[in-house]
């Protein structure tokens, strides 16, 4: 029996950052405007979750699917088994604190019935967005009940072009599809608008969309999963797949997960460049990220040497909380930002005690979800799908 090596460096790094995605949305109660927050590129995290999609989906699936062992259908089924389970968790848990969150800060909710709540869970679950017209808390987000939601839509569509024809192609082959749509990022980010669907902004360069239903956000949604995910998928390609139970020789484990997680973090942390005046500068940061520094990232992960046991029980830790945390954790950031509204005179001893308190408590939300709800679906599913 054929055994694929493990990339423990890589499920460490979905953790570190899923983690910078809870902490840079709770940093947007402090200022939601895009030049003056501290923590200002949490959105890039997508990118990279991305691209690590990517890379798993070609080393887990690629080789099965272009030998015929696996079929679009048993494909399919694969993902809805591994990502919809907690895309339900995330709905239910966004749906029980909906009500709660009703105040100056989200007026609409008063207005709000059940059956408009349960209308959303259906329309959530099976993935279809609204407008920002229906959306009573006033957003713009595809989904009212859960906004990390969106990515997983792109998530999808990425893993039904994989399924249709994307598997089939080679290197070549690959290298044009990610071209075509690094075309397409490029023009968003530096707002090139080279096709006409970029529109004018008081702060355009950005790569923060795809979160909403309007065509530059579906645009620029499309061009940030095709060059992130294809690329992740090509970057597997790339390596030397007969040699995939090699532990790799360029640097040892724990120096490149320690590495790498700098520079996670380093991205999110870093403000704005550029300010109002000179956006295009900023634009350029969103570009290099996405383009060469994600990438490369996952590519220090995937080529490090073997992990320590206890290295790789962490890693192992954090893949398996990342994303439940990142699927789970925002019906509660919809409550901080309605108590930041009504305190916003509170003493920093409070701010931050509330601030990390949700912060650990999203943890301690995120962790029942993977041991009660994720997990066991998964495996019941799994043995079901097997029968």
């Amino acid at each position: 029996m054929e055994t694929k090596r493990r990339y423990e460096i890589l499920d460490g790094l979905r953790g570190v950052a899923a983690i910078m995605v809870v902490i840079f949305h709770l940093s947007e109660a402090f200022s939601y405007d895009p030049v003056y927050k501290h923590l200002n590129h949490g959105y890039l995290c997508v990118d990279f979750f991305f691209v690590l999609s990517g890379f798993v989906i070609g080393h887990a699936y690629q080789r099965r699917m272009a030998s015929g062992q696996m079929t679009r259908w048993e494909f399919l089924k694969a993902r809805l088994i591994r990502l919809q389970p907690m895309v339900l968790m995330g709905i239910l848990l966004g749906a029980s604190l909906f009500f709660f969150q009703e105040s100056s800060y989200y007026p609409g909710i008063e207005s709000a019935s059940i059956g408009y709540v349960l209308l959303n869970m259906l329309m959530s679950f099976f993935m279809i967005p609204i407008t920002p017209e229906w959306n009573v808390r006033g957003n713009e987000e595809l989904f009212l009940l859960n906004i990390p939601q969106w990515s997983m839509v792109f998530e999808y569509i990425a893993n039904i072009l994989f399924c249709i024809f994307v598997y089939k192609l080679g290197k070549r082959g690959l290298m044009v599809l990610v071209a075509i749509f690094g075309v397409m990022l490029a023009d968003s980010a530096l707002t090139l608008n080279l096709f006409g669907f970029l529109q004018a902004h008081d702060y355009p360069c950005s790569l923060n969309a795809g979160w909403s239903l309007t065509s530059e956000q579906f645009y620029i949604g499309v061009a940030r999963v095709g060059y992130s995910f294809f690329g992740g998928l090509l970057l597997y390609n790339l390596l030397n797949r007969q040699k995939e139970q090699s532990t790799g020789n360029a640097i040892s484990g724990y120096r490149a997960f320690t590495l790498c997680s700098i520079i996670v973090i380093g991205i999110v942390c870093v403000e704005q460049i550029g300010g109002y005046e000179h956006p295009l500068y900023d634009g350029i940061f969103n570009l290099a990220c996405v383009g060469v520094v994600c990438p490369l990232t996952v590519l220090l992960g995937a080529r490090a040497g073997k992990v320590s046991e206890k290295m790789s029980k962490v890693c192992d830790f954090l893949g398996r909380l990342s994303y439940p945390l990142y699927l789970a954790h925002y019906p509660l950031v919809y409550l901080f930002l309605v108590w930041m509204d009504t305190h916003h005179e509170a003493s920093f001893m409070k701010l931050a005690f509330v601030s990390v308190g949700t912060f650990v408590l999203s943890l301690a939300i995120a962790y029942a979800a993977m041991k009660l709800w994720d997990e066991p679906v998964r495996r019941w599913l799994a043995r079901g799908d097997k029968r």
